[in-house]
């Protein structure tokens, strides 16, 4: 099976010590984020974890425990753009997280690594021109480290709107130009391009929509073969990605992005991030007396199939 880290919080980048520690106790406990009360226990035995996801914007605190986790086949997406304080008040310098790239790519091998270029914003500060200017920058600094670049335009989704009216979505003119541009650098720099948003659309326009998570990323960066179980196929309707049993949790990432939709406010954010213990089997959060602790049902996807993917170890 999969275990997911990144779709609620950015774990390598501030909590790197307390998943390790997980990690040795083979184990995690996960509040249900809708159902407060209920909670997941999942195990970390490799025997059972095929593979772990990670998604983030600041890998060097997880790298010197890349030998802990070497039971384990895993999959990164690490996130670069060009933003700047305005938007990404924490995130580290651009330059750093390249360099941190391509040791994970070294390490891991580079179907194991994408890239995302995430979310695109287009205003005064940031219009398609500087997009396309950051887009072919990076990716010419992580040709030869990765096989896949996504891109996402921003979701304009309630609290978004509420929290940053400033921000708006991109017009239909510009995802079609900026999708076909970095179309055109992605190939110059042998990488495949996606796009996993709902602009479905754009397919019309030969981009690849399918989803950025997919069952195939997973198997090549592993170099196997996997079976999902049928309830941990692929749940939303518009991409074919496998966000299901993430560990993480909500307003908990400290890189304070201004279009984030994982985290409410800033005063929450800062108040779980202090509260948080690296020796706790919760993230965020402690076992309440009328909490119900339902064990996940967890088995190997693997196919046993002789030097399958043979081609795609690091």
């Amino acid at each position: 099976m999969i275990i997911n880290t990144g779709q609620r919080t950015d774990i390598p980048a501030f909590y790197a010590k307390w998943f390790i520690n997980r990690i040795k106790e083979g184990y995690v406990l996960v509040i249900n984020p809708y159902y407060p009360n209920l909670v997941t226990k999942f195990s970390l035995d490799p025997k059972v974890v095929d593979v772990i996801g990670f998604c983030t914007k600041n890998p060097r605190p997880m790298l010197p425990y890349l030998d802990e986790l070497s039971k384990y086949k895993q999959f990164w997406y690490v996130t670069i753009t060009t933003y700047g304080r305005d938007l990404e008040p924490n995130v580290p310098y651009l330059l750093d997280v390249i360099e941190d790239f391509k040791t994970l790519s070294l390490r891991l091998g580079k179907y194991a690594v994408g890239w995302r270029f995430t979310p695109i914003i287009i205003t005064p500060n940031y219009p398609k021109e500087r997009h396309l200017k950051a887009f072919e920058y990076i990716a010419s600094r992580l040709a030869g480290y990765t096989k896949l670049a996504v891109f996402v335009f921003v979701d304009l989704y309630d609290k978004l709107k509420k929290n940053h009216p400033e921000i708006q979505d991109a017009s239909d003119d510009d995802k079609v130009y900026l999708a076909k541009e970095f179309q055109k650098i992605a190939k110059k720099y042998n990488m495949e391009l996606r796009l996993c948003s709902k602009e479905k659309w754009l397919k019309n326009y030969g981009i690849d929509v399918d989803g950025c998570m997919r069952l195939e990323d997973y198997e090549r960066a592993a170099g196997v073969k996997l079976k999902p179980t049928s309830k941990m196929q692929a749940k939303r309707g518009y991409c074919a990605c496998l966000l299901s049993n993430d560990i993480g949790s909500y307003n908990s990432c400290m890189h304070l992005c201004k279009y984030c939709y994982a985290n409410g406010n800033s005063k929450m954010v800062l108040s779980n991030y202090q509260n948080h213990d690296d020796n706790s089997p919760f993230l965020i959060g402690t076992l309440k007396e009328n909490d119900n602790i339902k064990v996940a049902s967890q088995s190997s996807w693997i196919v046993k199939e002789e030097g399958l993917f043979s081609e795609f170890a690091p």
